[in-house]
This record gives C-alpha cells, sequence and structure tokens, in this order.
C-alpha cells in the first residue's frame, strides 16, 4: 500500500477512532459518563431521584444513567445550557412538571436565567396548551422560591 493511499485510509477512519473514543461503549464507560454528567448538571452532587430509583429499581436507574445520561446526554452536538432549556420545553409541553423542575433546576445551574425559563412557559401556551403552561408556570415558581429561600438561610 502507498503512503498516499494509507494517508487516505487514515484520514477515512480518524473520525470513527474519535467517535469511538468519546462515546466508548463498555457498561462501566457509559455508567461512569452518566455520572459524570449528573453532577456536572447538579453542582457536584449525585441526583436524588436517581439514588432513590437505585433501590427500588436498579435496572431502570441503571439503563437511564447508561443510555439517557452516559450515552444521549453526553453528545457534544448541544451544550449542556441548550439541552436543558430544550428538555424544559418538551417537559413542559409534555405536562411533567416533576421532570421539569428537576430540569429547570440543572438550566439554572449552567446560567440559564429565570426570564428564559418563563419564556419557554409563554412558547407552551402555543405549542402545547395553556393548562400545561399554566402546569408549568406553577412548577417554576415553586423552583424559583425554593431556590430563594435557600439563598436567604446561606
Amino acid at each position: 500500500m502507498g503512503t498516499r493511499l494509507r494517508c487516505i485510509a487514515a484520514a477515512l477512519l480518524l473520525p470513527v477512532v474519535l467517535q469511538t473514543a468519546v462515546h466508548a461503549q463498555t457498561a462501566e464507560e457509559r455508567q461512569a459518563r452518566g455520572d459524570a454528567v449528573v453532577r456536572r448538571l447538579n453542582n457536584g452532587q449525585s441526583q436524588p431521584v436517581l439514588d432513590g430509583m437505585r433501590q427500588e429499581f436498579p435496572f431502570l436507574a441503571e439503563a437511564t444513567q447508561g443510555y439517557a445520561l452516559g450515552d444521549v446526554w453526553s453528545r457534544p452536538q448541544l451544550d449542556n445550557r441548550t439541552r436543558q432549556l430544550a428538555t424544559v420545553a418538551v417537559f413542559a409541553a409534555m405536562g411533567e412538571p416533576a421532570f421539569l423542575k428537576v430540569h429547570a433546576g440543572y438550566a439554572l445551574n449552567l446560567g440559564a436565567s429565570e426570564e428564559e425559563l418563563k419564556e419557554i412557559v409563554y412558547l407552551t401556551t402555543v405549542t402545547a396548551g395553556f393548562p400545561r403552561a399554566i402546569a408549568a408556570s406553577q412548577a417554576l415558581s415553586e423552583l424559583f422560591a425554593e431556590r430563594r429561600a435557600a439563598q436567604i438561610r446561606r
């Protein structure tokens, strides 16, 4: 094989090698990546819902950490802040205020503002209707109040 052909082959394989290095596929590596994502989003702490799930539903907790967090959430195509804002919008549209609240907290941890989260509520009126927007606004109001109370205690 000539030098030029080897260079072309190496150039063609480089993206595959890099992609493999970024997203290693052993179960342990996926779990470790998922744990790192949670701690990055949650100011260095583990996620209480996921911790509780490990006690009663260990397979679901492992799948959530390995696939959802380790594979999907660690993809580099979106930055963490954008990914959290998109997730808040999805949960608002789905009418899932508990999950919305968790991810809105992550978004705030990553530098999103309360005003940006409120815009998601207003957008939800158009995409999913007023009842889901109102449910989202209530979850966000609770979150904002909890975070303000926590700051006062410090």
